[in-house]
């Protein structure tokens, strides 16, 4: 017997069949969903495939088990369509978000996105979030209509506010956006459909940028382990991680080592998934809101964790800033990959007869930010092992990043 999708959805979850449309008018789907269109589209984009080969937190070179961007994404994408099904939300959408959520990150992770912001700091910097709104909106070209995936107006505006409104009423930037104004891209792109920067986003946007911050919790721990960065006796010292190991102890005093590890992540991530879903009930009871509109323009933030569980997650992230994000080997390997993304972008300035011929099309008519900008999309969708071969092409030492 087949399931009724729309009977289990909640009044407060966003509906297919009362979406904003999109830019450029198309035809329904006579098989699916507008978000569940939107969904495969993304798993077709070549910025997706891309994923594959870009940084997480090790680079591809170290290791074959540690999370690419790729495997980050599939994960969040599985504890964001969780959260979705347990609050009756359109999983198509909410797992959508999911697997666009990184598509604008360059390679080699933060430090390939902090060089590309150095690089363009006279002409508005870079922003990962506002990338992605770049790639789905005009790099990605694959129809013949029309440039980007010509995604939901719900899509966009979860990709854009997942953590949050980027205005006020009055259109004042709020938050990281209030000293250098909304990135150009996005405050384009508004102006050509308003995405309501002064509003949160959907529940389904809400619960994908959670899902985030649970996987890399749990994924970022099980990468410090393997690369030994610290042990499980030295997580033991953080709350909530000390309760759990010492509950596997209890019940399983010998187990190997291994499966201590799998068993610790799978318990870490079942709690942070029912603490978030028991919050976010409680919320949406006290807002009981009767539409998706009500979440947008509610006070605050509806998806969330419980105040102690805020701060015990809070605690895993200053343990994996200091133990992992701030190590020694990590922080040198991010020195030399910045350092490689900061050449090609100089490289390339200088001499843009080094560029592919198709990405060398129009340059001579862009004024100076033009250029900056074009070549920034050049890298920031390179994968790493293209930029090192980049690197070794055009320069005659390129740092081994391992």
């Amino acid at each position: 017997m087949a399931i009724d999708a729309a009977a289990l959805r909640a009044s407060y979850a966003c509906d297919p069949e009362r979406s904003r449309g999109r830019l450029h008018s198309e035809p329904a789907s006579k098989g699916r969903s507008a978000f569940r269109r939107d969904c495969d589209r993304i798993i077709h984009c070549t910025a997706f495939r891309r994923l594959k080969h870009k940084t997480q937190v090790f680079v591809f070179d170290e290791g074959d088990h540690y999370r690419t961007r790729l495997t980050h994404t599939l994960e969040v994408a599985q504890v964001a369509r969780a959260l979705a099904r347990a609050l009756r939300l359109d999983e198509d959408l909410a797992e959508t978000l999911a697997l666009a959520h990184d598509l604008g990150h360059p390679p080699f992770g933060h430090a390939g996105e902090r060089a590309l912001d150095r690089c363009l700091g006279a002409f508005g910097g870079f922003d990962h979030n506002a990338q992605t709104l770049r790639v789905v909106t005009a790099l990605e070209r694959r129809y013949p209509a029309f440039d980007g995936l010509n995604l939901t107006w719900e899509t966009l505006e979860g990709l854009v506010k997942h953590n949050g409104p980027l205005t006020g009423r009055d259109g004042k930037p709020l938050g990281r956006y209030r000293a250098h104004g909304i990135p150009e891209t996005i405050a384009d792109y508004d102006q050509r459909q308003d995405l309501q920067l002064w509003s949160f986003p959907s529940l389904e946007a809400q619960v994908a940028a959670i899902a985030d911050d649970i996987a890399y919790d749990a994924h970022d721990i099980d990468d410090g382990l393997r690369a030994a960065l610290f042990s499980l006796d030295d997580l033991a010292a953080v709350a909530l991680p000390g309760t759990i190991i010492a509950e596997i102890c209890d019940a399983f005093p010998k187990l190997d080592s291994a499966r201590r590890v799998h068993e610790f992540i799978r318990r870490l991530i079942g709690l942070l998934i029912e603490d978030v879903t028991s919050e976010t009930g409680r919320r949406l009871i006290g807002l009981a809101p009767r539409s998706a509109d009500d979440v947008r323009q509610a006070p605050s933030v509806v998806a969330g964790f419980s105040a102690a569980m805020a701060e015990a997650e809070g605690a895993i992230k200053e343990f994996l800033k200091t133990r992992m994000y701030r190590h020694e080997r990590v922080q040198r390997v991010m020195s030399e990959a910045a350092n490689v993304v900061r050449d090609l972008f100089a490289r390339y300035s200088t001499h843009p007869d080094d560029l592919p011929p198709e990405w060398r099309d129009g340059l001579a008519a862009m004024d100076e930010a033009g250029r900056a900008r074009h070549i920034a999309d050049f890298i920031a969708g390179m994968t790493d092992r293209f930029a090192l071969a980049e690197h070794t092409r055009l320069f005659d030492s390129t740092p081994e990043l391992r």
